[in-house]
C-alpha cells in the first residue's frame, strides 16, 4: 500500500464500540428479540395479560428499533435509553409478563446501561497494565490536600482567604439587640 496502513476488521470494530453505549443498545435489542420469540412460544404455560393484539409485539419491535437506534446514533442516546425503559416496562403487561422477566431484566439493564454511558470518559487502563506500572514506579502520586483557590494576593484583607473569615465571626452585630 502507499504509507497507509489498513486496520483489521477486528480493531476498526473495536474503535467503532468503544464510542457508543454498545452493551447497553446491545442488551435492549437483545430483550425486544426474547420478548418477540417468547410471544409465540406456543406452551400452555404461557401467561396471556392485557391486550393481546398490536401492542404485544408493538412494544417488542419498538424495543429493538430503539436498541439499534442507540447503538447507530449515540447523540440521542438519552431520549432512546428513556424510551427504551418505557417501552420495556410497558412489556411486563402487554408480552407474557415481558417474556418471562427475561426479556425485561435484559431491557431495563440495557436502557440503564445506555442512560448512564458517559461519551468522554477516559478508557479503562486494565488491572494488568496498572500493576505493570506500579512494578516500575510509575503510579502516580495523589496530594491529599483540597488544593487552595488563590487570587494572586497576600493573606490580607482583600484576599480570597482573608474574605472567608468574614466580620460577623469577629463581631458578631447580628446577633446583638
Amino acid at each position: 500500500m502507499s504509507g497507509v496502513e489498513q486496520e483489521g476488521v477486528g480493531p476498526a470494530f473495536r474503535n467503532w464500540r468503544a464510542h457508543r453505549p454498545f452493551v447497553g443498545g446491545l442488551l435492549l435489542t437483545l430483550g425486544g428479540v426474547e420478548i418477540l420469540v417468547t410471544m409465540k412460544v406456543s406452551l400452555k404455560i404461557v401467561v396471556h395479560l392485557g391486550m393481546q393484539g398490536l401492542a404485544g409485539f408493538l412494544l417488542p419491535a419498538l424495543m429493538v428499533v430503539v436498541g439499534l437506534l442507540i447503538l447507530f446514533n449515540p447523540a440521542q442516546r438519552l431520549f432512546y435509553s428513556i424510551v427504551g425503559i418505557m417501552l420495556t416496562l410497558g412489556t411486563w403487561v402487554t408480552s407474557n409478563l415481558g417474556g418471562f422477566f427475561i426479556g425485561l431484566a435484559l431491557g431495563a439493564v440495557g436502557s440503564c446501561m445506555a442512560f448512564g454511558w458517559l461519551p468522554d470518559q477516559e478508557p479503562r487502563v486494565s488491572r494488568s497494565q496498572r500493576r505493570e506500572n506500579k512494578k516500575q514506579g510509575k503510579a502516580t502520586m495523589e496530594s491529599t490536600e483540597a488544593p487552595v483557590a488563590d487570587d494572586g494576593q497576600e493573606d490580607g484583607e482583600g484576599s480570597l482567604r482573608g474574605s472567608m473569615r468574614s466580620s460577623t465571626a469577629a463581631s458578631p452585630s447580628h446577633l446583638t439587640t
